[in-house]
C-alpha cells in the first residue's frame, strides 16, 4: 500500500562483506569499546535490524519452483535470543514457521547474522516475515521495517517469494535512454514532413524549425500542436548512437511510438506492421536495431518499443473514420460498416456516432479523445487479442521475432486495456495482460514488459504474471520531484521534507517484490511530464544535478528522458517534447559531464544495480542525525559497501556526521567519494563508525569502501 506522509521508524540499517570469512570474526577483530546497549536484555533493538533480498540477505531471490532458499537477518551484536521465519502459502492458506540460527558476527562487531532456509518454496507464491525474540520481548520485520505486532499474513508489506518468476538481468544492470523520435536528430531530410503536406483533424501539417538552443514546438494555428514536424526519425537516432552509447554509457533505447500515424507523437496507430514514413522504413528499423545490439559502437544495447494497445487512431483501417495519407485500406472499417470484419474490434454504443475511446464515449457528453478509438478486447482468443499478442503474426511477436528482435514493450496506457469498452483495471485486464506476458515470454524469455501507470501498480506486479516492472512515478519521479523542486511531476505545488521523502521511498519499494524494484524504471521527467529542469526552476542545473545522483544510485534502472541529462527546458504537452539542442551534447556541459560520470560508476559497480538498500540517514528508526536536507543510503554487495549521501539545501555543508557503521564500514577504515576522489578516514563514536564529509549545495558524494 501506499502510506503516502506517514511518518513513521522508518528503516534499517548495515551490512558486511563476506559471511563466510566472518564466521571467526569476533575473535579476529575484537569486539570490545560500545557505547550501545544491546544484550540479552528483554529489548530487541531495531536500528540494527535488517533484511531484504538482496545478494548477501537471500540465496535466491528467483528461485525454481522446488527450489531451497536460504535466509539472513541482521541483528545488533548478542541481542537476541532466537528467531524465526514465518511463511504463508496462499495456494494451502497454510503458515509455516522456520527456526532461525546465528551462522557469524559482523567483522566490526556490531552486527549478529542468523539464517534459516526454506527447504522447498513449492511452486505458488510465497509472502514471508520474521519474528524475533530477546527473551520477553518480541519485534516483527517485513519489507516495511519493524514492528510491535504481527503483520497479516496477506500484508501487502511481506517479502515476496515468487518461484519461476524471472524479471531481465539486462534491465537490472542498465541504463536506459528514452527518445521521442520527431525531435532527437534529422537523420534523413528527405522524408522530412513539409507545411500544408497533408491535412488531419482540421490541420494542416507544419513544418518545423530545427535550430539551437530552446526551439519552440508550438503551432502557427491554435490546437494544431500534433501536426507540427520536425524531422527527427530512425536514421537519426542510428547516427546519434555514440552519443548515448559512448559519451553518457547508456545501453536500454525506449523508443516513443514509432508506427504509421498522422500526428507527430504516433499515440494514434494507424498501422502497426508500417514504421511511419516520416521516421524511415521498416528496413531502417532492422537496421536501428542491429546497431542498438552491437557493441562494436559502445556497450552491448538493447530496444524497448512503445505499444499503444488500449487504442488505435481513427485513421486505422480497422476503423476507417479517416484516411490516413499514405494508407490504402483492402477492407471497410468499423466505423464505415457494421458487416465490417473490425466492427467487434471495437464498441459502438450507437453505431457510428458513438464509440468508446481513450478516456470516454465519443459521441457523448463524457468524450475523451475521439481521434483514438478504443479496442474491444473481448474474450480469450478474440480477434483482437489475436492480432494484438496472440498469433506469431500478432503485433507484438511479430517485433520481438527476426528480423527485428526488439528486446521489450513498453505498454501505453496499460491499466485501461479491456473488454466491452470498459475503463480497465479489473478483473479482465489482468487476465489479458496474463495472456500477453505468456505470448511474450514464449518468443523471447528474457523480453521486459514495461507497464505505464501513475499510481502504485502492485496489483499488475506482486505474483509475477503480468508486467515485469512500470514506470516509476509513484516511487521515484513524483517524490524526487517534490523533495527536490518543491513541486510534483506535473509542476503543481507541493514540498516534502526529507523524513517524507525517505518515508515515501521505503513504503513504495516494500509494495513490490525486490525483482520488480530492481527493473522499475526511475525517470526524472518523460514526454508526459513537464521537464524536471523546469520543475526545479533551472539555476545553474542545480534540481537536474541532485536529481541524477538519485537516479544512478537508487533501486531500479535509470532512464533518461531525452535532453534531461543537460537540462532541457520545457512545461506540460508540447512544451516538454523540444528538439535536442545538439551544442549540449557534449561533456563540455556540465550536466552531460555529471551524468557520464554517474552512469559509468554505476556500470562499474554491480552494488549499485543489484546491491541491498539500506537507509543510513533518516535512519531505521527515522533518526535523522541532526542533518537537515540530507539524504543518505547505502547500497552493499558482497564486493563492495556504497554509501550516497545527498544535500538537498542551496548551501555547501562541511562536516556532516554520515553513520557508514550502518553500511558495516569499520572504524579506522578508509572511504572513497567515487566523484572527486576524496578519502576519508571512519572515526569511532560510541565504538561505532562515522566520517565527516563535506557535501555541496544540491549534489552528492558516493563513498566507496
Amino acid at each position: 500500500m501506499y502510506r503516502r506522509y506517514e511518518i513513521q521508524r522508518v528503516r534499517p540499517g548495515p551490512i558486511h562483506a563476506l559471511l563466510i570469512f566472518v564466521l571467526f570474526a569476533g575473535a579476529l577483530f575484537g569486539l570490545g569499546g560500545r557505547a550501545y546497549a544491546c544484550g540479552n536484555n528483554n529489548d530487541v533493538h531495531w536500528r540494527e535490524l535488517f533484511h531484504d533480498q538482496g545478494p548477501l540477505f537471500d540465496s535466491d531471490p528467483e528461485p525454481a519452483s522446488g527450489a531451497s532458499v536460504t535466509l539472513t537477518l541482521r541483528v545488533c551484536y548478542h541481542d537476541i535470543t532466537s528467531a524465526n521465519i514465518v511463511y504463508y502459502d496462499a495456494a494451502t492458506g497454510s503458515e509455516t514457521w522456520v527456526p532461525m540460527s546465528w551462522v557469524s558476527t559482523d567483522p566490526t562487531g556490531q552486527f549478529d547474522y542468523w539464517q534459516g532456509t526454506i527447504g522447498d518454496v513449492g511452486s505458488t507464491e510465497l509472502q514471508y516475515w520474521f519474528q524475533i525474540n530477546d527473551g520477553t520481548a518480541t519485534a516483527w520485520y517485513n519489507a516495511a521495517g519493524p514492528s510491535s505486532t504481527e503483520p497479516a499474513s496477506t500484508d501487502s508489506d511481506n517479502f515476496y517469494i515468487i518461484p519461476g518468476f524471472t524479471t531481465p538481468d539486462w534491465m537490472k544492470n542498465g541504463v536506459g535512454y528514452q527518445i521521442f523520435p520527431d525531435r532527437f536528430y534529422d537523420g534523413n531530410t528527405s522524408n522530412d514532413i513539409t507545411t500544408d503536406e497533408y491535412s488531419y483533424g482540421g490541420c494542416e501539417t507544419e513544418q518545423g524549425n530545427w535550430v539551437s538552443g530552446y526551439t519552440s514546438v508550438e503551432a502557427s494555428v491554435s490546437g494544431c500542436n500534433s501536426e507540427v514536424f520536425f524531422g527527427g526519425d530512425l536514421v537519426g537516432i542510428q547516427d546519434k548512437l555514440s552519443y548515448i552509447k559512448q559519451t553518457l554509457g547508456a545501453n536500454i533505447i525506449y523508443i516513443n511510438p514509432i508506427f504509421a500515424s498522422p500526428t507527430n507523437h504516433k499515440y494514434d496507430t494507424a498501422n502497426y506492421y508500417q514504421v511511419d514514413p516520416a521516421f524511415g522504413t521498416n528496413t531502417d528499423l532492422q537496421n536501428l536495431i542491429a546497431a542498438i545490439h552491437s557493441s562494436s559502437n559502445g556497450p552491448e544495447g538493447y530496444v524497448i518499443l512503445d505499444g499503444v494497445f488500449n487504442h488505435t487512431g481513427d485513421t486505422n483501417c480497422w476503423f476507417g473514420k479517416y484516411t490516413y495519407w499514405n494508407e490504402t485500406c483492402a477492407s471497410s472499417g468499423a466505423y464505415q460498416s457494421q458487416s465490417s470484419q473490425y466492427y467487434d474490434y471495437y464498441t459502438f454504443p450507437s453505431w457510428p456516432t458513438e464509440y468508446s475511446d481513450f478516456l470516454g464515449v465519443c459521441g457523448t457528453s463524457s468524450a475523451g479523445i475521439c481521434s483514438m478509438p478504443k479496442l474491444d478486447y473481448g474474450a480469450s482468443g478474440s480477434p483482437v487479442r489475436e492480432q494484438i499478442y496472440g498469433s506469431s503474426t500478432s503485433v507484438m511477436q511479430t517485433y520481438l521475432q527476426a528480423p527485428y528482435g526488439i528486446d521489450g514493450w513498453r505498454l501505453d496506457a496499460a491499466q485501461y486495456i479491456d473488454a466491452g469498452g470498459n475503463g480497465g483495471s479489473d478483473a479482465t485486464n489482468h487476465q489479458i495482460m496474463q495472456e500477453m506476458r505468456a505470448a511474450v515470454t514464449a518468443v523471447n524469455p528474457n523480453a521486459e514488459i514495461l507497464g505505464e501507470y501513475w499510481g502504485d501498480a502492485s496489483a499488475w506486479l506482486d505474483d509475477g504474471t503480468e508486467w515485469d516492472s512500470a514506470m516509476n512515478y509513484n516511487g521515484f519521479t513524483n517524490p524526487v520531484s517534490e523533495w527536490i523542486c518543491g513541486v510534483d511531476e506535473n509542476d503543481n505545488s507541493n514540498s516534502i521534507d526529507t523524513s517524507q521523502f525517505a518515508t515515501w521511498l521505503w513504503d513504495t519499494r516494500a509494495d513490490l517484490p525486490w525483482n520488480v524494484q530492481e527493473v522499475m524504471t526511475n525517470e526524472l521527467g518523460t514526454h508526459d511530464t513537464t521537464r524536471f529542469a523546469t520543475r526545479c526552476s533551472w539555476t545553474d542545473g542545480w534540481g537536474t544535478y541532485l536529481g541524477m545522483f538519485m537516479q544512478f544510485t537508487y533501486v531500479g534502472t535509470p532512464m533518461i528522458y531525452y535532453g534531461d541529462e543537460y537540462g532541457m527546458l520545457g512545461g506540460a504537452d508540447p512544451e516538454n517534447r523540444h528538439t535536442f539542442d545538439w551544442s549540449d551534447a557534449t561533456t563540455a556541459n556540465a550536466g552531460v559531464a555529471l551524468a557520464q560520470q554517474l552512469i559509468g560508476i554505476r556500470n562499474k559497480y554491480a552494488a549499485l544495480r543489484t546491491g541491498s538498500f539500506i537507509p543510513v540517514i533518516p535512519d531505521m528508526v527515522g533518526d535523522l542525525y541532526g542533518t537537515s536536507g540530507v539524504y543518505a543510503f547505502a547500497r552493499v554487495d558482497q564486493n563492495n559497501r556504497i554509501v550516497v549521501v545527498l544535500n538537498n539545501t542551496s548551501s555547501t555543508q562541511s562536516g556532516v556526521a554520515v553513520p557508514v557503521w550502518l553500511a558495516g564500514d569499520a572504524v579506522g577504515s578508509t572511504v572513497t567519494d567515487l566523484v572527486t576522489g576524496t578519502q576519508y578516514t571512519v572515526y569511532s563514536n560510541g565504538g561505532r563508525g562515522y566520517v565527516n564529509v563535506t557535501v555541496q549545495g544540491h549534489y552528492g558524494v558516493i563513498l566507496e569502501q
